[in-house]
């Protein structure tokens, strides 16, 4: 008997159907993985799992855990089961932590809630360890904010682990983390369904993930499971043309054009960069951490040059300095040979598109007020017909329509929200642009969209572009040449394709070998759709 079943299961919001008649079971110590896009119903079927619906839905058909019925089940049996029999890892810790209290106090009260007679910090101590955080490394009185992401992530699952339940669902648990950190998560959870012999559902947009842990995969699109089976066998027949277009859209390279000739453009020269720490004892001194130690680099004029590293590593730091937002404290940024500081117009110059393409933009102002937002820094910004005239070519650059000037951001898609971003920081025509892990939060479908515009938009405006991110096999596809970031240094540079094919410094190396990778298929179309 599997551990959970769900059988023909329904849901709508409104008028709105979001679930349209899901079947899928997880056995004891099998990891199903739930794949699809951004709105493919993915997150609802877990929310529904554990019966945290929005106000208003209304579901039918079966859930259920160890043969009881999740929904027939009033609220107060519910609190009981939830993170005691079943438990939820969510894809952004720092929203699932409470900043205000230690982590300690957080698995704890976990622990306390089933049990209040449990030693709860006790087993507190000992779940921490589990999941990787040693009490002598990472007491329990530390803050979710003196906590790298995966540290955070790794409290998070401690959290939901706690009590040892039968089902554990994680949702995008890897989606912002670099790929070192990934590897640990993935390896993590998968050492919890084999010593546990729980029931793990992984939902995630990364079929690279997927072929790397589940046992199964499940397919889902508009609200329904389109192909399911086995990984390998999923993967090796794909009998629905949404499948294959996900696996497709996974291993997407684009088509940049051939850079023009080297001319210098920005030129960081032995930049230094440090942070002061807090006191560790009373009258003890304040340490120093440096976070940029000595970098050196140019970019070249058209040139697309990639920075990668894992988290902590300094890119941040590089990036905001770069823009201004950051003092160093030695060394010189040159914008064709003019000091960044000295040149009045370097703003200008520069723009920056966010990893976040929401949380970059006031929701109460429309597109046209948006992406104008770097006029302020033009001596003569245009007005009237020709402030309109910007607006609707840079709109129409990014794929958008004209008219789009008019609405809400909240009114796009999580892919045409970065357009809009793009657009944004097109607007003034800039000689450098920094995509700051601008397609990270993106599923593979519309990451490949955005990652075409982007060459579209190297062909048509020449783009010089400094790409930040995690991802590798995004920044083997963008870039000309990359850069590899490790404790505030580079420690490798080179061209693209040579850094990935023939690393020279085992960092290099480790970074490439914990990204995760879709098996070659070496798929063949037959007559019958089928691959």
């Amino acid at each position: 008997m599997s551990l959970l079943e769900i059988d023909r299961l329904s849901l709508q919001i409104g008028n709105a159907p979001i679930l349209k008649e899901v079947s899928l079971t997880v056995d004891p110590g099998e990891i199903l993985a739930i794949t699809g896009e951004s709105g493919s119903g993915k997150s609802m079927t877990a929310l529904a799992i554990m019966q945290l619906l929005p106000r208003g839905a209304r579901s039918t058909g079966t859930i259920r855990l160890s043969a009881t019925d999740l929904t027939a089940l009033p609220e107060p049996e519910l609190c009981a089961l939830r993170g005691n029999e079943m438990g939820m890892i969510f894809q952004e810790p720092m929203t699932a932590l409470n900043p205000v209290h230690t982590i300690g106090r957080q698995v704890a009260e976990t622990i306390r809630l089933h049990d209040p007679t449990a030693d709860a910090e006790a087993q507190a101590r000992d779940i921490l360890t589990r999941v990787g955080l040693r009490p002598d490394r990472f007491p329990l009185s530390r803050y979710p904010h003196e906590l790298s992401g995966g540290q955070r992530q790794r409290v998070v699952i401690a959290m939901a682990i706690a009590r040892h339940p039968k089902l554990l669902i994680a949702d995008e648990p890897t989606t912002a983390l670099d790929v070192t950190t990934q590897a640990q998560i993935l390896a993590l959870l998968k050492g919890l369904v084999q010593d546990f012999g729980m029931g793990l559902i992984l939902i995630t947009h990364d079929l690279a993930v997927v072929a790397d842990i589940a046992d199964r995969i499940a397919v889902m699109r508009h609200g329904e499971v389109v192909e399911t089976g086995p990984t390998w066998h999923l993967l090796r027949t794909m009998q629905h043309p949404y499948t294959r277009m996900l696996f497709e859209a996974s291993t997407h390279q684009v088509n940049l054009p051939a850079p023009p000739p080297p001319t210098p453009l920005l030129q960081v020269r032995n930049l230094h960069r440090s942070y002061r720490l807090p006191r560790t004892r009373l009258f003890s001194p304040p340490g120093q951490f440096d976070a940029v130690k000595g970098v050196s680099f140019t970019i070249m004029r058209g040139e697309r040059l990639g920075l990668v590293g894992e988290s902590g590593c300094g890119k941040s730091t590089l990036t905001r300095a770069i823009l201004g937002l950051e003092t160093p404290q030695k060394g010189q940024i040159l914008l064709d040979d003019t000091p960044v500081g000295q040149d009045p117009g370097a703003r200008r110059r520069m723009q920056v598109v966010f990893q976040d393409p929401f949380g970059s933009f006031n929701p109460r102002h429309r597109v046209a007020r948006l992406i104008t937002e770097p006029f302020h820094l033009l001596s003569a910004p245009p007005t009237g017909a020709a402030r309109a005239q910007a607006i609707a070519e840079a709109l129409t650059a990014v794929g958008l329509q004209p008219d789009d000037a008019t609405r809400y951001i909240h009114e796009f898609s999580g892919g045409q929200r970065q357009r809009i971003a793009i657009a944004r920081a097109l607007i003034i025509k800039p000689e450098l642009i920094l995509f700051d892990e601008a397609v990270s939060a993106l599923d593979v479908s519309v990451r490949a969209q955005i990652l075409d515009l982007i060459a579209d938009l190297c062909r048509t405006y020449g783009l010089t572009y400094l790409f930040v991110s995690h991802d590798l096999s995004v920044v083997r596809s963008v870039t000309d040449r990359v850069m590899v970031m490790q404790a505030g240094e580079i420690i490798e540079e080179g061209l693209t394709e040579t850094v990935f094919t023939n690393p020279q410094h085992p960092y290099t190396t480790k970074l490439l070998e914990a990204a995760p990778k879709l098996p070659d298929l070496r798929m063949q179309h037959s007559g019958d759709g089928s691959i």
